[in-house]
């Protein structure tokens, strides 16, 4: 039987969290406030996620279950949209569009054509898979997002340059989706060659605490690195070849209203 961690425990364990302030105040890093508004807000919103998902996977109603998940897209598309300070109105459409349909393709393939369950949106598997596929898809868009318009910017003379000599569009953008797919996939990439060997994933130590057997927790794990990949490539290339509708006009000039500061194109 898993041990649990009672509220005081809890409470308790938050003193661990002293060391690093105390590190912090040493160095005078100025990081203490918002490190403490992060903490408290990921208590409350696990303590109010708890409660929502004990209600939910207790109902296990179709349509609460495609609600929540489409909440989780929203809100991961509108902080991505955030983080890399790009306009909400010519992002939104692409981004979610991106989202949801690697959504789709992930879950249907892995829920139902490799788990093979009677009912693919079963609560148990159904938010929780995709909440991983979508948790990491949002920081990857972010990485591949800010490179990609930041070496538009940066580099629009090599744009126009191939733009000019290619007379094609889309070829001439080949550099830069390369660039942000690279920069964007890299973390990952290097997370699942020393998976085993440095760290164990969260979910597959879940499960071995949860008392499933190591071999079981491994096949799971297995199966999530590689829907989460496929899932970011998705997610990534979709984002950013369903924005490129958005941000260049008829002349294939990149538009100057992408992001929220316009005149700085600071996209840091």
């Amino acid at each position: 039987m898993i041990q649990d961690i009672s509220i005081f425990k809890l409470t308790l364990g938050l003193l661990i969290l002293l060391i690093p302030i105390v590190l912090l105040l040493y160095f005078r890093i100025r990081i203490i406030k918002n490190m403490l508004i992060a903490v408290g807000r990921m208590i409350l919103q696990l303590s109010l996620v708890a409660v929502y998902l004990e209600w939910i996977f207790k109902l296990n109603n179709l349509w609460i279950n495609i609600l929540w998940v489409f909440m989780m897209i929203c809100v991961g598309v509108f902080t991505t949209i955030r983080r890399v300070r790009l306009n909400w109105k010519l992002f939104i459409i692409p981004l979610f569009i991106a989202a949801l349909t690697s959504v789709i393709i992930i879950d249907a393939f892995f829920l139902g054509a490799i788990l093979q369950l009677d009912y693919c949106f079963d609560a148990q598997y159904f938010i929780p898979i995709t909440g991983m596929i979508l948790g990491n898809s949002l920081n990857h868009n972010i990485i591949g997002l800010t490179t990609y318009f930041r070496e538009l910017n940066d580099k629009n003379d090599l744009y126009t340059f191939l733009l000019i000599n290619t007379n094609n569009h889309k070829s001439s953008l080949y550099p830069f989706i390369k660039e942000s797919v690279m920069q964007g996939l890299n973390p990952l990439i290097a997370s699942m060659s020393v998976i085993g060997l440095i760290s164990l994933p969260g979910m597959m130590t879940g499960q071995i605490l949860g008392g499933n057997s190591p071999s079981m927790a491994i096949k799971y794990q297995i199966m999530m690195m590689i829907a989460i990949f496929a899932g970011c490539t998705i997610n990534l290339l979709l984002s950013i070849v369903l924005a490129n509708r958005f941000v260049f006009d008829k002349f294939g000039r990149l538009q100057t209203n992408i992001t929220k500061k316009s005149k700085s194109n600071d996209l840091s």
